[in-house]
């Protein structure tokens, strides 16, 4: 039965077939984050809402959750409360690139608006979680660098990652570099760079209300990103400097 046009069903499908290229993904955005994603697109479009106006639903999100982390003593409901908010922030965060692509109206101001609340998002986080160990936990004082390492690292990966998605598409002279058909990751390296998907991030503080059990899982976090970020720099600089 052929599916209504502009319906949530249809609207499902056709960002199936539209989907952004799996190559390099982590296993969180590949396998949850990307198909809720495109399920909330789905909704933002049957609703009439455009990329922009998702972009800022998935900053409220987000950086409702990081207040939350910096302004409460942890709890488990308020520990569940700020992973559910940065997990629907993550996944809008998705959906309006993927509402983009289904209305035909990416742009080059949209595109810089989700670059810069994703460096908002990067540079506060880990601020939050600072704040709140200072507070709220019991820790000495040397443990409050791994956040500020933390805050480093993240910042680095990001704006290398942007540069070089950037540069790549000066390269090969393509503004279009979303769709379908430009390769895929295996499913084993996608769960091995299961570590730098923010996703896991989001997950990791429904553990806030332990600081033993979060202070242990967010410093493996770190030093699994800090592990990558080394690898990769050296990967990026060997590529780019084939560009000329």
């Amino acid at each position: 039965m052929m599916q209504h046009a502009g319906g949530y069903r249809w609207a499902v499908h056709e960002l199936r077939q539209r989907q952004k290229t799996a190559k390099g993904a982590p296993a969180y955005s590949r396998y949850i984050n990307r198909p809720l994603g495109r399920r909330l697109a789905a909704l933002a479009y049957r609703w009439g809402l455009n990329p922009n106006q998702v972009t800022g639903l998935s900053a409220v999100c987000t950086f409702g959750g990081i207040f939350v982390i910096a302004a409460f003593a942890p709890s488990w409901p308020m520990a569940w409360f700020v992973a559910a908010l940065l997990v629907a922030g993550y996944a809008l965060d998705s959906a309006d690139g993927q509402l983009a692509r289904l209305q035909n109206s990416g742009s080059a101001a949209g595109e810089w608006l989700d670059h810069i609340v994703d460096a908002i998002k990067t540079a506060v986080l880990h601020a939050a979680v600072l704040i709140c160990w200072y507070r709220f936990y019991d820790l000495e004082v040397r443990w409050l660098l791994v956040p500020v390492a933390f805050q480093a690292v993240a910042s680095v990966q990001f704006f290398a990652m942007i540069l070089t998605d950037q540069l790549r598409r000066l390269n090969r002279g393509m503004t279009d570099h979303f769709m379908s058909g430009q390769g895929t990751s295996s499913m084993a390296y996608s769960l091995a760079v299961l570590p730098t998907d923010f996703g896991l991030m989001c997950l990791l503080f429904v553990l806030l209300a332990w600081p033993a059990g979060f202070v242990t899982g967010y410093t493996v976090l770190l030093l699994a990103n800090f592990g990558f970020v080394v690898l990769a720099l050296a990967k990026w600089y060997r590529e780019v400097r084939r560009y000329g």
